[in-house]
């Protein structure tokens, strides 16, 4: 879909012509910035760059803003959906959005459920096998996740199609309450379990990913890096389903990328190096680097000077920018009709979902 055919209503919903950010926008964003900054610059300082090396491999600010990163972008993936399956409740449909956010309620209180559920079962198996098995176990798990949330080809069909898959079950639901086919507790419980899977799908990510972190960082550390994906994206919630704001989603979703980058890289190197001290890998050091690579680059950035974690890095790299360029080139055979050849990742991403947006002629019947 081209930019001049999305309709009004879904550039509204998605920011497919995001206004100008006001300064005050601007100023909040570059003071968090400044902020982060500073915290690495002063623990950078004040602990020689090596916090506290008996603690964990990754420093406790790096886990943080990891986490942080990480629940804020399934967090902007889960207002997506939600504003996908909500942009045409207008009207007299409006009352529908209430058993919708009831729904995302529920998979809020489901996702701490199944945290507690998760750290049970790790805290057992913890009893019957070595802890760096488990680490290890549990490390190349939070890898996959975000191998998976970054897999721009995988997208196409793991999130662009579950957008269109939840949009078309709330407009299948919508006509049949309108043609009296089903009762309006029926339609009720449909919309509930809308707002359920939408939001229980990204918890259910997060939690998966963060109980490397929790084995071995501890609770605290996770709560804190949590609370602070889930401040931001409470920011863009109320600014897209309160204040009506059109922010500049796609942005926001290719930045979030590129920081998730640089965290997919530090997991890589870090769950080589538990896999090396589990025994599940050799250990082959690269001598003219061990003299150059600092620790505190193992600290900070899960950077060793060994053949294994630094491969897996390379390998973790070209798999990411490879799943990124590989959708833009694609062979005519696999292209639909005047489908070019060359197609932004991001961009094909915003169209699908503009695409399941109920047009506003439709919405207000």
């Amino acid at each position: 879909m081209s930019e001049a055919t999305i309709s009004p209503q879904s550039a509204a919903a998605f920011g497919a012509k995001p206004k100008t950010m006001g300064w005050s926008l601007k100023i909040i964003l570059l003071v968090a910035a400044l902020a982060v900054v500073g915290l690495l610059v002063w623990q950078g300082v004040t602990a020689h760059g090596v916090p506290d090396p008996t603690v964990a491999l990754t420093s406790p600010t790096v886990a943080r803003l990891d986490i942080g990163v990480l629940v804020f972008r399934e967090g902007l993936e889960c207002i997506l959906v939600l504003s996908a399956i909500t942009a045409s409740m207008v009207g007299r449909q409006k009352t529908h959005r209430r058993p919708v956010a009831f729904g995302a309620t529920i998979g809020f209180v489901a996702t701490l459920i199944t945290w507690f559920v998760a750290v049970r079962i790790i805290r057992d198996l913890s009893q019957n096998v070595s802890a760096l098995h488990v680490q290890a176990a549990t490390g190349l798990l939070a890898v996959v996740v975000l191998l998976v949330v970054m897999n721009w080809f995988f997208h196409k069909l793991y999130w662009g199609g579950w957008i269109s898959l939840q949009t078309k079950k709330k407009t299948e639901l919508l006509r049949s309450a309108g043609n009296a086919q089903i009762s309006e507790s029926r339609l009720l419980r449909g919309l509930c379990l809308l707002g359920f899977a939408s939001f229980y799908r990204e918890g259910f990510e997060v939690v998966l990913f963060l109980q490397s972190y929790y084995l071995k960082m501890g609770g605290t550390i996770v709560l804190e890096g949590a609370l602070l994906g889930l401040f931001f994206s409470g920011i863009v919630a109320v600014l897209t389903f309160v204040a009506h704001h059109r922010l500049p989603y796609r942005k926001m979703l290719v930045l979030t990328g590129i920081m998730l980058g640089f965290v997919l890289l530090v997991m890589v190197g870090e769950q080589a190096q538990e896999m090396q001290l589990a025994h599940w890998i050799p250990t082959t050091p690269i001598k003219p680097l061990v003299d150059v690579i600092p620790p505190w680059m193992g600290m900070w950035f899960s950077v060793f000077p060994t053949l294994e974690t630094l491969g897996a890095q390379l390998l973790a790299a070209i798999l990411v920018i490879g799943c990124y360029f590989a959708p833009r080139f694609r062979p005519a055979e696999l292209r639909r009709d005047g489908e070019p050849a060359f197609q932004d990742p991001p961009v094909a991403l915003m169209d699908a979902m503009d695409a399941t947006v109920v047009p506003p002629a439709q919405s207000t019947k």
